[in-house]
């Protein structure tokens, strides 16, 4: 269905780094990237354009926006956020989507990956030592960093800083300027190894679904739609928040297929359940 057929890459922070050499080998694609394609249009981590859309709305306008600039019909986008884990109190996630779309055979199917590896970070600063103290918190200079007025600030904005003396000049300026600033990670993914290491995540999971037919229509795109939770306790029968099934629904018929035990165990320990240990 894919062998052969041109993929594009709607992104400009350099995602086709991991993206294409996963797409080429698992779908037989030859991968491209749009020139003059501008995802900022749709919304900055910084602030300057506002994100209207959700994350995986973005994603697909990512891909129609340059599918229609290069006369494409096969294009992959990502969209990630970033904040508090849902679940896990005071830790940072990254949220990981990534969308494939395939106009010649009406298909859209759709990756998340959420993960606590992220630096994700942001503090207000008035020296070098707290700037330095932050920054090797962070991984620079492996991983960029922005500095701009403050945190709501989109004046002054200095992004994509990866080198020491570049940093010490930007720093000095602003506080000359400002006598405080604010520091934050640059998440944008060519600034961002973790990040683009959890996009290489998302893209494996979206190929492993693309290459996963449909029992019923053989289509691509059958993959895990929903997590049911439920899986009973060992002690005292309760169900608990653990995963009971996988819920497995193909994107083009709609056929459904519930996988019961997908973690192969039928009971959960005592220690993960809220009535036995609240």
């Amino acid at each position: 269905m894919f062998q052969g057929r041109r993929l594009l890459i709607a992104t400009k922070h350099e995602k086709e780094c991991v993206i294409a050499p996963l797409a080429e080998k698992a779908l037989g694609v030859s991968c491209f990237v749009p020139k003059d394609f501008d995802s900022d249009l749709l919304g900055t981590f910084t602030g300057e354009v506002d994100r209207k859309l959700d994350p995986i709305a973005t994603a697909r306008q990512k891909c129609l926006i340059a599918m229609e600039m290069t006369n494409c019909d096969l294009a992959i986008a990502s969209e990630g956020s970033f904040g508090q884990h849902p679940s896990l109190y005071f830790v940072n996630a990254d949220e990981e989507f990534l969308i494939f779309i395939d106009k010649k055979n009406n298909l859209e199917i759709i990756s998340r990956e959420l993960s606590t590896e992220t630096n994700f970070n942001g503090r207000e600063i008035k020296t070098e030592e707290a700037l330095f103290e932050f920054a090797n918190s962070v991984g620079f200079p492996s991983h960029g960093l922005i500095l701009r007025k403050g945190r709501e600030e989109n004046a002054d904005i200095f992004k994509g800083i990866t080198d020491e003396k570049q940093l010490k000049n930007v720093f000095g300026h602003l506080q000359q300027k400002y006598g405080s600033l604010y520091v934050e990670t640059d998440m944008r993914a060519l600034y961002n190894p973790t990040r683009m290491g959890v996009i290489e995540e998302a893209t494996k999971k979206l190929l492993d679904k693309i290459n996963s037919q449909c029992p019923q229509c053989r289509m691509p795109g059958f993959g895990i739609t929903d997590a049911k939770s439920g899986l009973k306790c060992s002690l005292c029968g309760s169900p608990t928040r653990s995963t009971l099934s996988y819920i497995r629904q193909c994107v083009h018929c709609h056929y459904l297929e519930e996988e019961m035990f997908p973690h192969k165990k039928k009971d959960e320990d005592p220690m993960y359940c809220d009535f036995c240990n609240p």
